[in-house]
């Protein structure tokens, strides 16, 4: 079987194609001693291997050997049953980390925005349940302060002072607090607070605009519009809350080659962070 570039499995009915090297990530595994022709339940029929098992699992295990990361869809269930295949397989690191099903499963996101305004002054908490979002938030949102002459809430641009970056509050890990808008300083002096939102790069005193601007930016990061409400109404605070499903940290292995193991795969499990 070494001459052989590829290998064709038919798993209960399901064609896969790989390299040998492929099946061969863990030399101690039921598929890599297929290849090898020293697992005689694997039978070659008209050049392919065929497998009596579950073929729509077995493309979760081919993808695990192919990446050594456990990533599955959102709406996956079928933990223990994929557990039972990687068992089977001989793939004792891979049911390792499916029995930790607690960390594969993808967790529910609430995010809360609350918004009132006040005369000349719109201010913003923002709460929210995962502290890596807020702080991700964080890193998208700048208020920018200075001093103004004669200018009130509809100024649609900043005067050609300069203007200064302001830090957000942070009451804790999971809140963002900020305000826009203008207050009376002396004079006719104002002091104005402009909000930019990355990637949009414009400077928005307006609250009704940066709330705009603020919902829409989380639609499109995948969170969903899940109900709104007065929290106070002599204060006007409304109140928007999102949620959206957050893919788990994929598990990972690495696979170390050590001298004197004759190709046994030394396994130990690291978390990788997948995308939204």
């Amino acid at each position: 079987m070494s001459c052989r570039e590829v290998i064709v499995l038919n798993v209960g009915g399901v064609r896969f194609v790989t390299r040998p090297s492929t099946l061969q990530q863990f030399p101690e595994s039921r598929l890599a001693r297929m290849v090898t022709d020293d697992d005689r339940e694997f039978k070659l029929v008209n050049g392919e291997f065929f497998v009596d098992r579950d073929g729509a699992l077995f493309s979760y295990i081919v993808d695990f050997l192919r990446t050594l990361q456990v990533s599955l869809p959102t709406d996956f269930s079928d933990y223990q049953r994929l557990q039972r295949e990687a068992e089977f397989y001989g793939l004792y690191p891979l049911a390792d980390l499916l029995s930790q099903e607690h960390l594969l499963k993808p967790r529910l996101e609430i995010l809360e925005v609350r918004f009132s305004l006040q005369e000349m002054q719109a201010f913003f908490r923002i709460f929210g349940s995962c502290s890596t979002t807020i702080e991700a938030l964080a890193e998208q949102i700048t208020v920018f302060t200075g001093q103004q002459s004669g200018q009130g809430w509809n100024s649609p641009f900043p005067s050609q002072k300069p203007l200064i970056p302001l830090p957000l509050e942070r009451p804790s890990h999971h809140d963002i607090v900020f305000l826009c808008g203008t207050e009376y300083s002396a004079g006719d002096q104002f002091v104005a607070r402009y909000v930019s939102i990355k990637p949009d790069n414009r400077k928005l005193i307006n609250g009704t605009n940066v709330l705009g601007l603020l919902l829409d930016t989380l639609l499109k990061d995948g969170f969903r519009l899940i109900s709104t409400r007065t929290v106070a109404s002599e204060d006007k605070v409304e109140c928007y809350t999102f949620e959206r499903m957050k893919r788990a940290a994929g598990l990972a292995i690495m696979v170390n080659q050590t001298p004197g193991s004759s190709g046994v795969a030394q396994a130990r499990r690291s978390q990788v962070q997948k995308g939204k």
